[in-house]
């Protein structure tokens, strides 16, 4: 069993920064991949960015390309999400994901062995 655990979110003005983390505990050794995935109000949960734990091959959405970089601490198994330039349709709630692979990230739906809770992140115009 794997639990993650968001935190980070807030309001933040357009343009402005935010970084979300995600704790991991439990067995994180079954998930070779984590991930970050958004979903706006009446709209599906979107993948946004992935970071295997192993290596240094990172994934992420057109969305936010350029502007919003995944990391990892191996040793805290935490996860990251520095996010920068910040658009009011960032505004979502933000989960953070495990799974076994990139094409389990990316799939659709998506093909997730745990969820975090989520966190929201707000971003005013």
């Amino acid at each position: 069993q794997v639990q993650l655990v968001e935190s980070g979110g807030g309001l933040v003005q357009a343009g402005g920064s935010l970084r979300l983390s995600c704790a991991a505990s439990g067995r994180t050794t079954s998930s070779n991949i984590m991930g970050w995935f958004r979903q706006a109000p009446g709209k599906e949960r979107e993948f946004a960015a992935a970071i295997r734990w192993i290596g240094s091959s990172t994934y992420y959405a057109d969305s936010v390309k350029g502007r919003f970089t995944i990391s990892r601490d191996n040793v805290r198994n935490m996860v990251y999400l520095q996010m920068n330039s910040l658009k009011p349709e960032d505004t979502a709630v933000y989960y953070c994901a495990a799974a076994g692979g990139i094409y389990s990230m990316t799939s659709s739906p998506p093909r997730i062995n745990y969820w975090g809770q989520g966190t929201q992140v707000t971003v005013s115009s």
